[in-house]
């Protein structure tokens, strides 16, 4: 079934997924030279059990602690042994979610593509450029002698103040699992690599995520967060899962047998390996679990894997499970062309992969509002920048994903102790100039708002440029601008109405000011090339095409959680597991980010799915086709405007009167037009859309009745609508 699957193009998804049927996780990498399982089990009998043991735990790749930097490694997160005399490699292994990263310069000097956040990925709706993206990261490591990356991060947004909101794709499972699917598949297509997909699962939330316990209906984490790793795991087929933090329902996931044995190796048969998160492991029973490898045993409480050969000698855990345990290892290694022939690497084409990265950024920027300021013409004389470093650089998250691009950090902005927010060296305000030449561009820091606003006064145009700091290990206390930008943006508003902000966030904001400004262009963490990107836009020299892959919230009371529980900390440096579990219920269940805010009738400031052009599309037509659970609709799509640019059309699906699921998007498809064009899509549906599952049969379920597709440009405003009637079936899980 899986090989079924791969038969479909990337490029033939855009409007949706082919769903091949279940279990189709299929041998790591697709197996591309077969025969990966048998070469794994010929090497696994040739293994004594000290080499068995080698595989099973590794170390930090880079000095930590006293601890120096293996023999062996080349210098990252982390590395494990292999087995020389059999031609087993070494795992050497780099974070990698936004580029490869290189802590604390084990590398000296060593630079990479630094990408936009994720979230400016999945606003693309690009599945092509998101396999472009992944290739780019996948040649950068391989010419750097790493094999895995520890990338393709499959969670959902379900509070947009989690720390590493900006490292997530969207609050959706279909739009995520494609999106990381295609990430996956282009990072493991230049052969002798792994990629991981991550963080396995429901870690949703960074704040004691070590004593997090998340409380969730069986049925509703399949449907939602589970969905999105389900569709990665069978588009991306990587060759590993990384577990999380975090217990759900009681168990830590490193140890949950529920989500290891029972869901992914058994539901979904996948047939790779899994590996833990940096100290996420606390015992030797998350071998029995379904844990295949410790990694970095130094930041656990104690080297658990490395005592497992004497719980094997007194029959603790099974002879058999340690076997299991390694030949996933070398299943990975054989499939993925690490081990036996692996490809050379290729040389990096640096220009190549900074326009890749400028490419995501401007895509992915979401013109939010406009009121008629933007694209700024070659009619302005005075043009005000204000604010966030405009004149450095632009900004990045904080974590494991931060990344040295070429040129350097220009700026280390504190963000608290311990933490400092980093700049890419590219300053929208050097591009702007450059875009328009025939204007004088001032450029005001933005520290004193009253200066700024007497300053924009005299401006033809304002732009503001406000950031947001968001890094892994702590979630922000609220939505608000920090550092009381949203009265920057006020005053200068004041002063003069033609002002445009330019957000550089790691996920949603709130908005006071929204009203009183003339437009809002949402540029995430733009990436090393993001200052060129912005300008592009603002100038009309691109047209924006981003659309939000997570929805906006009016105010904190419209998320499923208004209050924070646990106030946000320090990021230790060891994830505290100790004390009691902190339980975290998630009573929204499936109905994640727009599925909620439909279910209880409440507007946000900017749907999922929202995202303005230069130019004006029109949806007519819709229709649809049933082929028993297969549904296929077809819609026609115009450019009514004077412009090219690109159309996102979008759909979504209801069940039967008095079914449980609410509105669900349901695929879309992105495509180019020309000023008047007029093209027909297809957009092929994926059956588990149409389903709910039962928990206690282990299958999807398919209620019989009339259920209504409706298309439009987000997720508040379908504005066509058909009916299709289903007969009942049942979906392998």
């Amino acid at each position: 079934m899986a090989t079924r699957a791969r038969q479909i193009s990337i490029a033939a998804v855009t409007a949706g997924t082919l769903w091949a049927g279940g279990a189709s996780a299929g041998a790591p990498c697709g197996d591309p030279n077969g025969g990966a399982e048998t070469r794994a089990a010929q090497t696994l009998a040739a293994l004594t059990q000290d080499e068995k043991l080698t595989l099973i735990h590794g170390v930090l790749g880079a000095p930590w602690s006293g601890h120096p930097k293996p023999a062996g490694a080349v210098g990252s997160a982390g590395y494990v042994p292999g087995v020389p005399r059999l031609g087993v490699p070494a795992l050497q292994e780099t974070d990698a979610e936004l580029g490869i990263a290189n802590p604390g310069d084990v590398r000296r000097g060593d630079t990479a593509t630094a990408m936009p956040s994720s979230l400016a990925l999945a606003a693309t709706f690009d599945l092509a450029l998101a396999r472009r993206q992944g290739r780019v990261v996948g040649a950068e490591a391989r010419a750097r002698g790493f094999n895995v990356l520890l990338g393709g991060t499959a969670n959902l947004i379900r509070d947009p103040r989690g720390g590493r909101t900006f490292e997530y794709l969207s609050e959706d499972p279909l739009l995520t699992g494609l999106m990381v699917g295609a990430e996956i598949e282009g990072a493991q297509s230049v052969g002798g690599l792994v990629s991981t997909i991550k963080h396995f699962a429901l870690n949703d939330q960074e704040t004691d995520r070590g004593r997090l316990d998340v409380a969730i209906d069986k049925a509703a984490a399949r449907e939602s967060d589970l969905l999105a790793f389900e569709i990665g795991i069978e588009w991306g087929q990587p060759g590993a899962v990384m577990c999380a933090y975090n217990r759900v329902l009681g168990a830590f996931a490193c140890e949950n047998r529920w989500l290891l044995d029972e869901v992914l190796k058994g539901d979904w048969g996948y047939r790779g390996f899994v590996l833990s998160d940096w100290g996420a492991v606390h015992s030797t029973a998350a071998a029995r679990a379904g844990l295949d490898q410790e990694s970095a045993e130094q930041a656990d409480e104690r080297r658990y894997f490395a005592g497992l050969g004497r719980e094997v000698e007194k029959g603790k855990t099974p002879a058999a499970r340690l076997d299991d345990m390694a030949r996933r290892i070398l299943t990975s290694m054989f499939a993925c062309r690490l081990a036996g022939d692996p490809p050379p690497p290729q040389p990096v084409d640096p220009a190549a992969a900074e326009a890749t990265a400028r490419l995501v950024a401007m895509e992915g920027a979401v013109l939010l509002r406009n009121d008629g300021l933007l694209p700024l013409t070659a009619g302005i004389r005075r043009l005000l920048v204000v604010g966030a470093h405009a004149d450095r650089g632009v900004p990045s998250g904080g974590g494991s994903s931060q990344v040295v691009p070429r040129g350097g950090i220009v700026l280390k902005q504190p963000e608290g102790p311990n933490r400092a927010m980093m700049f890419m060296p590219s300053p929208p305000l050097d591009a702007l100039r450059r875009r328009l030449p025939g204007a004088a561009v001032a450029y005001d820091d933005g520290d004193d708002p009253d200066r700024a606003a007497r300053k924009a006064r005299d401006a033809d145009a304002v732009v503001v440029f406000a950031d947001q700091y968001l890094t892994e290990g702590v979630d922000a206390p609220d939505l608000a601008l920090p550092r009381r930008q949203d009265r920057l943006v006020a005053r200068v508003a004041a002063a003069n109405p033609r002002t445009a902000v330019v957000l550089e966030t790691g996920g949603p904001v709130l908005m006071p000011w929204l009203d009183r400004v003339a437009a809002v262009l949402e540029a995430w963490y733009p990436g090393q090339a993001g200052g060129e990107a912005i300008a592009d836009l603002l100038v009309g020299a691109a047209n924006p095409s981003g659309r939000t892959p997570v929805t906006f919230p009016a105010s904190e009371s419209q998320l499923p959680r208004p209050t924070l529980s646990r106030a946000p900390s320090i990021i230790p440096r060891h994830v505290p597991s100790d004390g009691p579990p902190v339980v975290t219920r998630y009573d929204e269940g499936a109905r994640v980010g727009y599925k909620g805010f439909e279910a209880r009738g409440e507007r946000p400031l900017f749907p999922f799915g929202h995202g303005l052009s230069y130019t004006a599309f029109r949806l007519d037509d819709l229709a649809a086709r049933v082929d028993g659970a297969a549904v296929t609709a077809t819609v026609s799509v115009a450019n009514a405007g004077a412009r090219a640019g690109s159309a996102i059309p979008q759909l979504y699906l209801a069940g039967p009167a008095g079914a449980a699921f609410g509105l669900r998007f349901a695929g879309w498809s992105r495509l180019d037009l020309a000023p008047g064009e007029t093209r027909r899509v297809e957009i092929a549906i994926d059956p588990r859309l149409f389903a709910t599952f039962d928990e206690t049969a282990r299958r999807w379920r398919i209620a019989p009745g009339r259920y209504r597709l409706s298309a439009g440009f987000d997720s508040a405003s379908r504005i066509l609508s058909t009916e299709v009637t289903l007969d009942g079936a049942e979906l392998p899980p």
